[in-house]
C-alpha cells in the first residue's frame, strides 16, 4: 500500500457495461491496498454497478452526478472519451464532456476510443499494460500529494 493513499480522492468515469472502469478499479485496488478512495461514477446505471462490484467505494450514474463529482475530486480516470460530447453511442452527454474537462483534478487518460479519434506518438497496448500504466501514474501522484501535505 501506499502511504496516504486515503488522502487523495479518484473518480473512475465510465460507460455503457463498464468493462474499462471495472478492470481498472480492480488494478488499483491489487496494487494501491484497500485504503485508496475510489469513486465510480457511470454513465448508467450498469457501468456504475459494475465498477461497484469491481471495489469502489461509492458509486453514482448520470449526468448530474458525474458533473457535481467531477468539482471534488484530485483524479478522474477514464478512457478518452470521456472528453467527447455524444461519445460511447451518445452516453456521453455535452456537460459530462464539459464537466470533466473543466475540473480542476489531473487526469488520467486511457488511449481506448470507439470515437474516430486517432492519438498520435501512442502505441496500441491491450487493456491490462495500460492500467498498470495508469496504476504507476497514481501511485506517483498519492506519493506527490503526501510530500506537499
Amino acid at each position: 500500500m501506499v502511504q496516504g493513499v486515503d488522502t487523495v480522492k479518484l473518480m473512475v468515469l465510465d460507460g455503457q457495461g463498464g468493462g474499462i472502469g471495472a478492470t481498472l478499479i480492480k488494478g488499483l485496488r491489487a496494487s494501491l491496498g484497500p485504503d485508496l478512495e475510489i469513486l465510480a461514477l457511470g454513465t448508467n446505471s450498469i457501468a456504475t454497478s459494475r465498477m461497484m462490484k469491481a471495489g469502489a467505494n461509492r458509486g453514482g450514474s448520470g449526468e448530474n452526478a458525474i458533473a457535481h463529482t467531477c468539482r471534488g475530486v484530485d483524479v478522474i480516470i477514464g478512457p478518452i472519451s470521456i472528453l467527447v460530447a455524444h461519445a460511447m453511442m451518445g452516453e456521453l452527454t455535452p456537460k459530462m464532456a464539459v464537466a470533466v474537462s473543466s475540473s480542476p483534478a489531473r487526469k488520467i487518460l486511457i488511449p481506448l476510443t470507439q470515437e474516430k479519434i486517432r492519438i498520435v506518438g501512442v502505441s496500441r497496448e491491450p487493456l491490462p499494460h495500460l492500467v498498470s500504466q495508469v496504476v504507476n501514474m497514481v501511485g506517483e501522484i498519492v506519493q506527490e500529494m503526501d510530500q506537499h501535505v
